[in-house]
């Protein structure tokens, strides 16, 4: 079922969306935002409107109001069950009334009724919030504006109350009739040395000489067809700091909002330890559910979510460590596990698991990660082999909290370490499973590779654990720090720490400093990182730092509308009715009893349509099918399919362009490097109603187009891959040479043994592009193990060929170095010496030797 996003209405009649307009502002590593959205009722009769719309799960919105015809209405945050009662009691009146709340099933989804809309009435909504905005590997600042709602799958039926459950009709782009605009400005004292998107820009415009600030946009016209992403990059974005914001005028001294309060912000500078090789149990858990068969994001020759979680699991299959214990679930309507318990890992296990990854399908049916999470969690611990749960997910799930809850109940037996797959994955249910275990979450979107930050995720659970985490103060007489952050106990290497204070007691007069540290224990030695801050607080009219605070305790103590304790309840509620940050126990209500026109019969109800975001089929058919005619497909012909007409494609456009995108066959590139479609035409037999929980039927198992030179996935056996070179113009030569490089090491990952070697075969010199009588030849010394030549072959070819993608083979090659150190013995110099020579490489030996 297909959900909506936008302005809606409950019997889903169409209201105009003219604009959305949002403004942006990033201060050091905190986004404020204010979002408007114009409205107008060009009919001649009073409506009521409904619209639903994604938020980042982190965001503390703080403010709703409406402007109606110049007249600013300002609504009041209130109990949820009395905020519902006021609007009807409003409207029932003839009043105008707004209504803004989370939904009860997800907090990353938020509503809004619209009461009362007056013929040629016009009518922005804004709402305002704040953010922390999160790190990633490569130092930039993130900030997503969400725009894609996916569908999200219900759990055991639950949907009482769920705004979710609405239906919009969908069109292509190019007829939506509403756009954004979106300005941001940027500030950092550490000077702003970049800023990137996944959409276009505008040049960024430096506002001062010292490049402190800045201020980008959208490109005028932008659709709102895709989660808008801004990545920011600073000079020295590591530095820690601290900001004290002044108290709210006239509130109570000793609450939250009468008080100073201090935000901290540490960058722990850990440095990298040798990975555990022996301890843990790591059980991966894996979405297979109709979703995953659609693209990672909507570009055109973007990998199929399915495939690049199969090529993903085999690399991580590959880079554990002998000695600890594995599983893998598929999880859907249903689910299954590769082996009835976790298994050591050994070469036979590896194999049997990466045999049964190849075969996987998207084919479970819907969403349903409830009952896998509580099968992991009865099983019995390893000792000595901590559990580390790794879950990928397009995050499609209606109720979230229940999810949620669980994986909290059962935090001190394991970590859970989140993927958010694709856009529009619920930022609710990836966040907050990985918050509540102590584990990290990352999302994959737009260009980003899941292998790269998958990886990257499985290095960080292998470091020593960081130990005796604590925060301490030197304040002044007469000053105290109470904390309102959750207690910190685990750090992980390349992690930002933020943690929010409340100041109680007697604040200085004069200037004066004060001191904070953070301690703890990483292999048995005492850190410490300290930093020094003013004592005089800053006045913001925002009081941003406030309710990022507030924030951070409603997520610890909030855990939905349905499953907080009771005794959880009342302090979400003052915390949130106190400091205006709304939760899953108020609402935003605002009521314009200047208008009191007696309503003549019925609201009439009008809906917005919007642009087919999940699948991607209609906006992209043509550019797909313009580009399967280009490579060799003119013989997609033939009466539309059901499919295709559901979709819209006509009898034309699917002879001329209108091939939808996920059904176009792979490419063929390990014999021709020509793509092959033989396969695209049998998807669109299916009829509409096959479609599934919001993804393609199981039949279709189509992979998308890569038409080269752009390689991005590996092939349905993930076997051995013949790379061959072809003539091509000498722009493309670096893309098509990088593009083989990244499959040859993906290749020759696959082809390593669970010890860390590799074997002396054609598969092998295959990769290497050698023949294999070569290798052999040039083998330095008939003592040495063929196995060691090859091993130390394949760590020469990683160094000299794929540096860039280092990250994503950084684990195996440490088991080779590892093996090969084992086995080489004295030999390893002159091995390596004769691999540099035979590859014309140039890899220092020292690499071999720690």
């Amino acid at each position: 079922m297909v959900r909506g996003c936008g302005l809606l209405t409950r019997q889903n009649q169409p209201v105009a969306l003219k604009n959305i307009s949002v403004a942006v502002s990033i201060h050091e590593f905190v986004a404020g935002v204010s979002a408007t959205l114009h409205y107008e009722n060009e009919e001649n009769v009073a409506l009521e409107a409904f619209f639903v719309f994604p938020m980042d799960e982190d965001s503390a919105v703080y403010t709703f109001e409406a402007l109606v015809d110049g007249k600013k209405i300002v609504a009041e945050l209130q109990d949820k069950n009395q905020a519902h009662a006021n609007y009807e009691d409003a409207i029932s009146q003839g009043f105008q009334a707004y209504l803004l709340e989370e939904d009860k099933c997800s907090r990353d989804v938020f509503c809004c009724n619209v009461g009362n809309l007056q013929p040629g009435a016009k009518v922005a909504l804004t709402l305002r919030y704040v953010q922390e905005l999160p790190l990633e590997a490569d130092g930039g600042l993130r900030y997503v504006l969400p725009a894609i709602l996916n569908p999200r799958y219900h759990l055991s039926g639950r949907t009482e109350g769920s705004c979710l459950d609405l239906k919009t009709p969908v069109m292509p782009l190019e007829d939506l009739p509403y756009t954004l605009a979106m300005v941001t400005t940027i500030s950092s004292q550490h000077g702003i040395e970049r800023v990137q998107s996944n959409c276009p820009l505008s040049p960024m415009e430096y506002l001062e000489h010292d490049k402190t600030s800045a201020q980008v946009s959208l490109a005028e016209g932008h659709k709102f067809d895709r989660d808008v992403e801004i990545l920011v990059y600073y000079s020295a974005v590591h530095s820690p700091s601290v900001a004290v914001e002044m108290e709210m005028p006239e509130r109570k001294p000793d609450s939250l909002m009468g008080n100073p309060v201090v935000m901290v912000s540490f960058y722990p500078d850990i440095p990298e330890v040798e990975a555990s090789m022996i301890c843990g149990e790591f059980v991966f858990l894996m979405d297979r559910s109709g979703s995953m068969q659609t693209p990672l994001s909507k570009q055109v020759r973007s990998q199929l979510r399915i495939e690049a979680a199969k090529e993903t699991l085999i690399l991580l299959l590959k880079s554990l460590p002998l000695g600890c214990y594995f599983n893998i679930y598929g999880f859907g309507s249903s689910f299954e596990a590769f082996f009835p318990e976790s298994v050591k890992y050994t070469q036979e296990t590896m194999e049997a698991a990466v045999a049964r990854v190849k075969v996987l399908q998207a084919n479970l049916g819907g969403t349903e990660i409830l009952a896998p999470l509580q099968k992991i969690f009865r099983g019995s611990p390893i000792p000595g082999h901590p559990l580390q749960l790794f879950v990928f997910t397009d995050g499609e799930v209606a109720d979230t909290f229940s999810v949620i809850k669980e994986v909290k109940f059962n935090s001190t037996k394991h970590r859970c370490f989140s993927f958010g797959i694709g856009e529009g994955a619920s930022t609710s249910l990836i966040k907050s499973i990985a918050r509540v275990s102590g584990g990290t979450s990352e999302f994959i979107t737009g260009k980003d590779r899941m292998q790269a930050k998958a990886l990257r995720t499985l290095k960080q659970s292998l470091q020593s654990v960081v130990e005796d985490v604590s925060l301490s103060w030197d304040l002044p007489p007469d000053l105290t720090a109470n904390m309102l952050s959750p207690e910190q106990t685990v750090i992980f290497r390349g992690q930002r720490l933020i943690f929010y204070a409340q100041l109680t007691g007697k604040m200085p007069t004069q200037e004066a400093t004060a001191e904070v540290r953070l301690k703890y224990t990483l292999q048995g030695k005492n850190i410490e990182k300290k930093v020094t801050f003013s004592l005089q607080p800053k006045y913001d009219s925002n009081f941003t730092i406030h309710r990022l605070a507030a924030k951070s305790v409603i997520q610890t103590k909030d855990m939905g509308f349905r499953e907080t304790p009771a005794r959880e309840r009342k302090d979400v509620l003052n915390i949130s009715l106190e400091s205006g940050v709304m939760s899953s126990f108020t609402a935003f209500i605002a009521v314009n009893k200047e208008l009191n026109q007696p309503v003549q019969g019925p609201l009439v109800h009008r809906e917005i349509p919007r642009p087919v975001l999940v699948s991607n089929s209609i906006s992209t058919c043509k550019s797909f099918y313009s580009g399967a005619r280009r490579f060799g497909a003119s013989n997609v012909q033939g009466p539309v399919p059901p499919l295709a007409k559901s979709l819209g494609c006509t009898s034309s456009g699917w002879k001329d362009g209108g091939l939808p995108a996920f059904i176009v066959a792979q490419s063929s590139c390990a014999s021709s490097m020509q793509p092959n479609f033989s396969r695209g035409s049998k998807a669109c037999l299916n009829t509409l109603s096959e479609w599934k929980n919001g993804g393609p039927p199981d039949q279709v198992a189509a992979q998308s187009c890569s038409p080269c030179p752009r390689i991005v996935c590996a092939p349905p056996a993930l076997g051995p891959l013949h790379l061959r070179k072809m003539p091509h113009s000498s722009a493309n030569e670096t893309s098509l040479q990088n593009n083989c490089e990244e499959i040859g090491i993906v290749q020759l990952i696959f082809l390593q043994n669970a010890n860390g070697s590799w074997n002396l075969n054609e598969d092998l010199a295959r990769v290497l592009g050698v023949k294999l009588e070569d290798i052999k030849a040039a083998h330095p010394d008939e003592h040495v193990d063929p196995s060691v030549w090859a091993t130390v072959l394949a760590v020469v070819w990683l160094h000299t060929n794929g540096m860039d993608q280092e990250c994503e083979w950084d684990l195996v090659e440490r088991k080779a170095r590892a093996w090969i150190r084992t086995h080489a013995g004295s030999a390893t110099n002159k091995v390596v010496k004769a691999a540099n020579a035979f590859l014309k490489s140039s890899v220092d030996p020292v690499i071999f030797t720690f």
